[in-house]
């Protein structure tokens, strides 16, 4: 069996071609690494084609040279949740897409948060897990998430976050007109007691935060704004906004009251990766919020 295709078209498609004659659901397990029962809910699913055509039956004759494509989201059709929708799932990870005013993870008794959601997902579906947090939106950020499914590999995710993640992108209606095309933030960013983060040009014993951003529009009265990551500092983005002057619109915390949409105006749009395990490139987009855009 060889790899065939490049599967970062949005991180949707696998495509493979079949060195070898064997049935359908043999040929599923031997090269996806994904349970038995995961493996038929994807074909009941239509979430397989061979040479372009879906295939449904476990059975089915496979010859060498056929083309197998494996939706990735297909796969995950039994997960159904009004705050996440699952886009990418194996035996190790997940990437999902949240909307806001979920949590990461737990803060207080009954909070609503991303990691019980999954959990209870991996116990219907009888997978022996849970989900290891590895990276964090704020509560009112939306966009894409990935998380471990095992402790191994999430500290192989911990321990090379920055060479593994190659690529993260946000996109932001900021208040006002942003002067420039695009430029560079630096910073030194250090929280107080009360947990507000300080921005500092020299070094105040916080960690450096460094910010890229590029404004896609703007208007008389925003902008929309997309930020490209070299650090992954906590509220990096929405301080670094501020310190050129135009705050995150819905920023209650750092932002100016202006709050044209009723919610935070933060996305996180582009997650872009090596695999833990595999080791191959993995790129996952949405849509820029359809909301963002009617400002423009």
């Amino acid at each position: 069996m060889r790899y065939e295709g490049d599967n970062r078209q949005q991180g949707l498609y696998d495509h493979y071609m079949v060195g070898e004659s064997m049935g359908l659901l043999d040929w599923l397990m031997a090269n996806l690494h994904e349970s038995r029962t995961k493996i038929k809910a994807t074909l009941q699913g239509q979430g397989i084609k061979v040479n372009g055509k879906v295939v449904t039956q476990f059975d089915f004759q496979l010859e060498p040279g056929m083309k197998i494509t494996v939706s990735k989201t297909k796969r995950n059709h039994l997960f159904k949740n009004h705050y996440i929708r699952m886009v990418y799932e194996d035996r190790y990870i997940v990437v999902l897409e949240k909307k806001p005013g979920i949590l990461s993870m737990p803060a207080g008794h009954s909070s609503l948060n991303v990691k019980s959601v999954l959990d209870d997902y991996f116990r219907q579906s009888r997978q022996h897990c849970t989900a290891h947090v590895v990276h964090r939106l704020d509560r009112d950020t939306s966009g894409l998430m990935m998380y471990a499914k095992d402790k191994q590999t999430e500290l192989a995710l911990e321990s090379d976050w920055h060479h593994m993640v190659y690529d993260r992108r946000y996109v932001a209606v900021l208040s006002g007109a942003v002067e420039n095309d695009e430029g560079t933030v630096t910073s030194w960013l250090k929280d107080n007691r009360a947990y507000f983060t300080y921005s500092s040009p020299v070094d105040n014993g916080g960690k450096l935060a460094i910010t890229h951003y590029r404004v896609l529009d703007r208007s008389q009265l925003y902008s929309l704004v997309e930020f490209q990551l070299e650090t992954g500092r906590k509220n990096q983005i929405r301080v670094h906004s501020a310190d050129i002057g135009h705050p995150v619109c819905g920023d209650v915390k750092y932002g100016n009251g202006d709050d044209p949409l009723g919610r935070l105006c933060l996305h996180a749009y582009k997650l872009c990766f090596y695999h833990p395990v595999t080791h191959k490139p993995m790129e996952f987009q949405t849509d820029i919020p359809q909301l963002f855009r009617s400002l423009f």
